[in-house]
C-alpha cells in the first residue's frame, strides 16, 4: 500500500492531539490467561479468502483504471446482496503528483435507523507502484494488493454476509474507502484522501459514528497484530475494548498486548475530527518498515495470504459487534 509512516511512540506522544482525556489506565488480560469465549457467530475463513481472491482477479484496483471501476461496481453489488443500504460517494481528488483521481467511497448501512453507529472501514484501492520491491524494474508497476487493500475488504464483506444471516440488532456501517494509497513518503496529507473527503463531506447528513474500526493488511502469512500507536493514545477505551475481546478469544495468539508502531492511515482522519477510531493492522518489529515483508512489493499477491489470519481478525470483529 502507500508508504505509510511508522513513528516512534515518543514522537507520537509529542505530536498527536488526543481525542480522549488521557491514556488508558487499564490493560486487557494477559494473552491466553482465560478460557476463550465461544463466538455467537462464526466467521468463515474460506469465504473471506474467496472475497480476497475475487478482488485480485480484477487486477490492481488503481484509481482511473478499468479494473478499479469494475471492482467498485462489484463491491456495491456485494454489499447490496448482503442486505446493506448502499450509498456511493463519487469524488474528484487531486493526488500529491497532480494526478486527478476519479474515486468513490462505497458505504453500506445495517439497521440505519439506529442512532448509535459503529463504522467498520477498509481501503479498497491499490497503490500505483510497488515502490518497496527489491527489484528496481518492478518499482514503477502496481501489484495485486492482496494484503494491502483486498484483505481488509475481504474481511468486511464476510462480516456483511454474517450480519445478513443474523442481524446484530444495532447500527453497523461498512465503508470501503478509496484513494488511500496514492501518497508520497514524507507528506502525511497525501494519504487517505478518500477518508478525508468522507469525514468532511458526510454521506448521511450529520453522520458521526460513535466508534470507527479500520482493518488494513490483515491477511499476510505470519502476521501478528499489536496495538497501533495512534489508536492506543487517541482512542484508548475503544482499543482496550477490542483487544479485550481479541485476547479473550480463541484467536488470542494472533494478537499482542504490546503497543507497536504508530501508523498514518485512514483512521487518523476520524481522530482529527474527534471521533474515536482504531486501526487493526499487522506490525512486524523485526522489519525495517514495520510492515509485512510483501508491503508495497510485487509479492503482495494471493500466494502470501493466509485464510486463518483473515479469520483471526474477522472473528474478533464479529465477537465485538454482537457483544456491544
Amino acid at each position: 500500500m502507500k508508504l505509510k509512516t511508522i513513528y516512534s511512540i515518543i514522537v507520537l506522544l509529542m505530536s498527536v492531539t488526543a481525542c480522549s482525556s488521557g491514556k488508558s489506565t487499564a490493560v486487557a488480560a494477559d494473552e491466553g490467561s482465560a478460557e476463550p469465549q465461544q463466538p455467537e457467530v462464526i466467521f468463515s475463513a474460506d469465504s473471506a479468502y474467496s472475497y480476497v481472491r475475487t478482488q485480485t482477479e480484477f487486477g490492481p484496483r488503481v484509481p482511473n483504471t478499468e479494473a478499479h471501476r469494475r471492482a467498485g461496481k462489484w463491491l456495491e453489488s456485494e454489499l447490496r446482496r448482503h442486505g446493506a443500504a448502499v450509498t456511493v460517494q463519487p469524488m474528484k481528488l487531486t493526488a500529491f503528483d497532480g494526478t486527478q483521481l476519479d474515486a468513490r467511497n462505497i458505504f453500506g448501512q445495517y439497521n440505519p435507523s439506529a442512532s448509535d453507529r459503529l463504522l467498520l472501514m477498509a481501503h479498497w484501492d491499490t497503490r500505483p507502484w510497488a515502490d518497496n520491491d527489491v527489484d528496481p524494474a518492478k518499482r514503477t508497476k502496481p501489484n495485486d494488493g492482496a494484503n494491502d487493500g483486498a484483505s481488509g475488504v475481504g474481511v468486511l464483506l464476510e462480516i456483511a454476509r454474517a450480519m445478513a444471516a443474523k442481524n446484530p440488532g444495532k447500527g453497523v456501517d461498512i465503508l470501503f474507502v478509496d484513494a488511500e494509497d496514492w501518497g508520497s513518503d514524507g507528506d502525511e496529507n497525501s494519504w487517505a484522501l478518500g477518508a478525508d473527503y468522507f469525514v468532511k463531506n458526510p454521506i448521511v447528513e450529520g453522520y458521526r459514528p460513535s466508534q470507527v474500526i479500520l482493518v488494513d493488511m490483515v491477511g499476510g502469512r505470519g502476521s501478528k497484530f499489536y496495538r497501533e500507536g495512534q489508536s492506543q493514545y487517541n482512542a484508548p477505551a475503544l482499543n482496550d475494548a477490542v483487544w479485550a475481546v481479541a485476547l479473550g478469544s480463541d484467536k488470542a495468539a494472533y494478537f499482542s498486548n504490546q503497543t507497536g508502531g504508530a501508523v498514518t492511515d485512514d483512521h487518523v482522519k476520524f481522530l482529527a475530527a474527534g471521533i474515536p477510531a482504531i486501526d487493526i493492522i499487522a506490525f512486524d518489529p523485526t522489519s525495517g518498515t514495520g510492515f509485512h515483508p510483501t508491503w508495497h512489493t510485487a509479492n503482495d499477491n494471493l500466494a502470501n495470504i493466509d485464510p486463518q489470519v483473515l479469520a483471526a481478525v474477522g472473528q474478533v470483529l464479529l465477537n465485538y459487534i454482537y457483544a456491544r
